[in-house]
């Protein structure tokens, strides 16, 4: 009976991982710039020195789907879309530099250009730095021009750039922050390609509809795993019996 339980067992416990994951993919549907994360399950096979035995369920390493989000337009011109590859470049809380796609930007009470979460954007000289300004504009390169406070229509000032890279996504992990990093802690260099549009956002490029379709999926294989690790411990007892009765 210990077969037919472990490996069952082993299936329970990888629907469970299987169901966090998908449930972290739901908490972030509306999350701007989220990139769905995707479990998926292989054959481990145990084998003795002698003869083959038992094969356990295994959940591969978390992969990541970095196909993009929907447009959404906003009209406010701190927001900004990358479109197409690419990502913006962030300081972590630990300080050191991450990717997003988020780019709900907003400027503080300092003058520091930060992301909704707080995270410091970065420029091609670190940290950006805005000085009151009566209005702030991005390019589609990135370039922030302003007009300073008191200043003239026509006299826009170029500040800063922010700072877009593009790196290959398989050299890609996701962190506990949420941030994108490479794998070899390296930064990615700029890439004067990548192309942002001002007042639109990117959506969470994960469908509810699949995901609250794969999570009953889910729940359905592992009660399925439950009820045969059920059936193995009535099965086990009942031989408990039979040996006691010889």
């Amino acid at each position: 009976m210990d077969r037919m339980l472990y490996v069952a067992m082993t299936g329970a416990k990888q629907t469970m991982y299987a169901q966090a994951v998908n449930n972290h993919n739901l908490a972030n549907a509306n999350t701007h710039g989220f990139r769905e994360s995707m479990a998926y399950a292989y054959t481990e096979p145990l084998r003795g020195p002698v003869y083959d035995s038992r094969d356990y369920v295994q959940v591969a390493n978390e992969a990541i789907d970095f196909s993009t989000g929907a447009m959404q337009t906003t009209g406010r011109d701190l927001d900004v879309a990358i479109q197409g590859d690419g990502f913006l470049a962030v300081q972590a809380e630990d300080g050191t530099e991450g990717y997003t796609r988020a780019g709900d930007l907003h400027i503080d009470g300092q003058g520091i250009m930060r992301l909704g979460n707080g995270l410091a954007v970065l420029g091609d000289g670190g940290p950006i730095a805005i000085p009151p300004a009566e209005s702030i504009l991005i390019g589609t390169d990135g370039t922030i021009t302003i007009r300073p406070l008191g200043g003239e229509a026509s006299g826009v000032v170029a500040m800063e750039r922010l700072r877009l890279v593009n790196p290959p996504t398989e050299n890609l992990v996701r962190g506990v922050d949420g941030l994108f990093r490479q794998r070899d802690g390296t930064n990615a260099p700029a890439d004067a390609n990548v192309r942002v549009a001002s007042g639109m956002l990117e959506t969470s490029n994960v469908n509810t509809v699949e995901a609250l379709t794969r999570m009953m999926e889910l729940t359905r294989h592992y009660e399925t795993q439950v009820k045969v690790m059920s059936t193995a411990d009535n099965l086990g007892k009942s031989n408990n019996r039979l040996l006691g009765l010889s």
